[in-house]
């Protein structure tokens, strides 16, 4: 009984993790309970080896695609499988009225994605099947989808798409022009020999790195100029577009370096657009500010400009509009301003004064002194008409953290103020407060800060400030240029459309 399926097309599925394989039965073993194909294919590829053989416990299901009849066998299976170089070919049965088998003139496609035959060696063919070779509805249906995924075809319009018939469904041959056309767009479409596709994935990366992109372009000007595309008026090039903040009109080469000082600058800085700011030594930002308030520019003046800047910096760091607006009153911020009895201190304190104008809780620190400077008396009677708070004792600051703590106690003199007991008191708090530091001209050494600060604020020209000053701005406090060329100084302003710009080091 087992010989009796020997040349039968099967189609075998073992599993999600071996596939399906199909192929014609060549040896049935019925003790070892084995099934052999040849010529098999396996998930609609053809395999590298003749023969496969499959036990009875690997198979899930066996579906009979082909049985050959007697004397039919050689006619169905085998001249399809020298006609289209496959194992079988699923047959479809175009039954009569009175039951018997039909010739039909052409043959269903093979039941493997890998030879079409074309429709003009076919049409001459007359093939004799018998009621019992059925195809298998699903195992054509999937022959299709691998056969239209495989190669990419499109199914056209005018001979699958449009048909209201099954892609199984065998028509009879129509004679005519009409349908010789029809053919012709077949063959076309879909009678390209299939076993010409590689097995392996196209390699797109691998492909595109072949190809010179540079040396084509190269190689197109290089043709346009001998050519004299170009010099007849071409368009072969894009027009240049510019930006908003970009000059169309040509304009003289840019002169980063604008400032020039006397002496060879220590540290040299840059703004964010590119231009050299050189710092210098205290000596000639003292002997500038002394020019300066010969000139009229006097302490008065530059501590309110000092102020406004320092003011407006603190600002922008305690989040600007975002904070500061009439939605986050819960959230005012507060800001403790530490300053000693000098000048920095004045300047301090007119901050504080502006920063307590727009609604910043400011937490003044002054330590009580008999005899105060004119400049600090004068600041403290305009910061006493705010809402700001003015201490004297370290136990009065507060003991959370603040906003930002503003540090105006060092100067680059009276360095005795250090050795005090009230300096090292708030030196020791504001270094464990966590709050970020801003220091408003600090001095040079950097063993006189006694507090690490996050940002500097310099004046006019920054002096070589180390590590511990943090990132460095610097503001502009109304130096006008010919007294900067009075003291020796080739000046030109940095500032832009800004007071306070911040600084790089280079």
């Amino acid at each position: 009984m087992a010989t009796d399926w020997l040349g039968s097309i099967v189609s075998i599925n073992c599993g999600e993790s071996l596939g399906v394989y199909q192929g014609r039965v060549s040896a049935v073993d019925q003790v070892s309970q084995t099934i052999s194909l040849t010529r098999p294919f396996h998930n609609g590829v053809k395999c590298l080896v003749p023969e496969v053989t499959f036990r009875a416990g690997d198979i899930t299901e066996l579906k009979i695609l082909e049985i050959p009849g007697p004397g039919d066998s050689r006619q169905c299976g085998d001249l399809q499988q020298t006609e289209m170089g496959i194992p079988g070919v699923g047959c479809q049965v175009g039954p009569s009225q009175n039951g018997t088998g039909k010739a039909l003139k052409k043959p269903i496609s093979s039941s493997a994605p890998q030879n079409i035959p074309r429709r003009t060696d076919m049409k001459n063919q007359d093939i004799i099947i018998s009621p019992q070779q059925q195809c298998s509805k699903s195992y054509m249906d999937r022959h299709v989808e691998t056969l239209t995924q495989s190669k990419g075809f499109r199914r056209r319009h005018n001979s699958w798409s449009s048909s209201s018939r099954h892609p199984n469904q065998v028509t009879p041959k129509k004679s005519g022009l009409k349908n010789g056309q029809m053919k012709s767009k077949d063959d076309e479409c879909f009678g390209d020999d299939i076993d010409e596709i590689p097995d392996t994935d196209f390699d797109f990366e691998g492909n595109l790195a072949l190809f010179d992109k540079a040396a084509v372009f190269e190689e197109i000007e290089t043709y346009e100029r001998r050519s004299g595309t170009r010099s007849r008026g071409t368009p072969n090039e894009k027009p240049a577009r510019y930006r908003h903040d970009e000059n169309i009109l040509e304009s003289e080469p840019i002169v980063y370096r604008r400032i020039v000082v006397p002496q060879n600058a220590n540290k040299e800085f840059c703004t964010d657009s590119g231009l050299v700011v050189p710092s210098v030594s205290y000596e000639l930002h003292k002997k500038l500010l002394s020019v300066a308030e010969k000139h009229g520019l006097t302490l008065e003046r530059r501590l309110e400009m000092t102020g406004v800047c320092a003011s407006q910096m603190a600002l922008s760091l305690l989040g600007g509009p975002n904070r500061l607006n009439p939605k986050n009153v819960h959230q005012r911020p507060t800001v403790a301003l530490l300053c000693g009895p000098h000048v920095k201190g004045a300047q301090g304190i007119s901050c504080g004064r502006h920063l307590s104008n727009h609604d910043v809780h400011v937490i003044l620190f002054l330590p009580n002194f008999v005899k105060m400077l004119e400049s600090i008396t004068n600041e403290l009677n305009l910061f006493s008409k705010t809402q700001g708070q003015q201490v004297s004792s370290v136990r009065d600051l507060p003991d959370t953290p603040v906003d930002l703590v503003i540090n105006c106690l060092d100067c680059h003199e009276n360095a005795f103020l250090r050795d005090q007991p009230w300096y090292k008191a708030v030196v020791d708090w504001a270094n464990q407060n966590r709050a970020p530091v801003l220091s408003i001209d600090p001095p040079i050494n950097e063993m006189e800060q006694g507090i690490d600060a996050k940002w500097s604020l310099a004046l006019g020209l920054p002096l070589p400030l180390g590590e511990r000053a943090g990132r460095v701005y610097l503001c502009d406090i109304g130096i006008p240029q010919k007294v900067f060329q009075e003291v020796g100084i080739n000046y030109h302003s940095p500032f832009g459309c800004k007071f306070v710009i911040p600084l790089h080091s280079t």
